[in-house]
Parts: structure tokens; sequence; C-alpha cells
């Protein structure tokens, strides 16, 4: 039996470049559980003639985060790794303030974007189509970091946001 092209490139990473990438994955994918967790608890949290929009926002990002869990969990299983079952970090203040909110939401997604560039660092030159991916998810949470500082500012207020990707 001939193997398909695409597990055929994935046999020719060693075992040490697997075993990095699929730690690298399982710790995203337990930062995107965490993600659905945290934006659906948030969702929750909201109270005030704003709530409608927030909780559906904050609703739309807890599914999104459930999709890049499912892809990452994807992608540990087609290099031969057992996805994990922990949930990651849960960050909660106790604080009902949508500002709050999205500075917590702020922090999440930097730590989620410097996984991603962990991924894109493990993976560079051993797989196209990992590659793609990392970058794909970087670019996603960039934007999501962006979109947050955004609504962190007040009306008409202009200025760069840091996207570094330390908490």
């Amino acid at each position: 039996m001939v193997p398909h092209p695409i597990a055929h490139r994935f046999m020719a990473m060693t075992t040490n470049d697997k075993d990095k990438i699929i730690d690298v994955l399982n710790r995203i994918l337990e930062s995107e559980l965490a993600g659905v967790v945290r934006y659906t608890h948030y969702s929750l949290l909201v109270f005030g003639y704003g709530r409608i929009p927030i909780v559906s926002w904050l609703r739309s990002q807890a599914d999104e985060s459930l999709l890049h869990a499912h892809q990452a969990g994807e992608w540990v299983t087609t290099l031969g790794g057992y996805p994990s079952l922990t949930v990651g970090k849960l960050l909660d203040s106790h604080q009902f303030d949508i500002g709050e909110i999205l500075r917590e939401s702020l922090q999440s997604e930097k730590q989620s974007l410097g996984l991603y560039r962990d991924l894109l660092k493990v993976v560079e030159g051993k797989s196209v189509a990992l590659e793609e991916y990392a970058r794909q998810m970087i670019a996603a949470e960039e934007l999501h970091a962006s979109e947050v500082v955004k609504m962190l500012r007040k009306p008409g207020e202009l200025g760069e946001y840091d996207l570094d990707p330390t908490p």
C-alpha cells in the first residue's frame, strides 16, 4: 500500500519534530478550549443597554474558539498524537465591567497569538500545510486583538495598538 502523499510528508519528520509540534498544538488546543469557557462565561455577565450586541459578539468568539480547538486537535491526530483533555488557564478577575472583560480578553488573545507564533517557529521548513495553518491563525489572532483594542478605545480616540505576544 502506498502512503498518502501528505501522510508521507509527516512521516519524513523526525519523532522529535513531531513531539515538539504536537506539544505546541496541544497547548493551542487547551488555550482555545479555555477561550470557549471564558467567552461563554463572560457572555453571561453582561448587563445594561448594550447587552445584546456584546453578548452576541462574546458568544461568536466562543464559537470561533471552539472551531480553533477542533482545528488544533485535528492537527494533533494527523501527526499521530493524542489531543489534550486539559482546559487552559482561565482568567477571571471577578469584575463585571465590560472594559475589564475586554482587557482580560485582550490578554488571552495575546497569549494565543504567542502560541501560534511558537507553532510557526517549530514547523518552519517541516510542513508547508502547518506553516500556512500557523500563519492563518496568527493573522486571525492579530485581527481579534486589534478588534478588542478598538472596542476599548473611547469614540474618536486614535493610536496604535501593541500586539506583542507577551501578556
